[in-house]
């Protein structure tokens, strides 16, 4: 998609600190993290978001989660927890609509959601 700031990463138009990326799935840190570690990870297609998800897209999503739990313990925070969040649709609280998995920890999150 032309005017999708995480497509553009994707085809390195934008520079960013890019953690992971296979053929279908990059990972780089949040420009404005939450916490010591922020990770975004993607799939590189273009999907809007959870409610655009079809049959095609469950490899990827998968590979994602096992991407997610690879880098979770290369950052050191594997065994000692982390977050994942996606938000979906504006009410959902998405800013970049792309689907996007944050990636947070290193430091005690409490149990707050949101």
């Amino acid at each position: 998609m032309v005017d999708c700031i995480f497509c553009k990463i994707v085809a390195k138009e934008i520079p960013s600190q890019i953690v992971y990326e296979d053929d279908s799935i990059m990972a780089f840190n949040d420009i404005n993290p939450v916490a010591p570690i922020h990770v975004l990870v993607i799939p590189k297609k273009h999907i809007l978001n959870i409610n655009y998800l079809t049959e095609q897209d469950e490899q990827v999503i998968g590979k994602i989660f096992s991407t997610i739990k690879t880098i979770a313990a290369e950052m050191g925070v594997g065994d000692t927890g982390f977050r994942v969040v996606s938000n979906s649709g504006s009410d959902g609280g998405q800013e970049v609509d792309h689907l996007h998995f944050h990636l947070i920890g290193g430091k005690a999150l409490g149990k707050k959601i949101g």
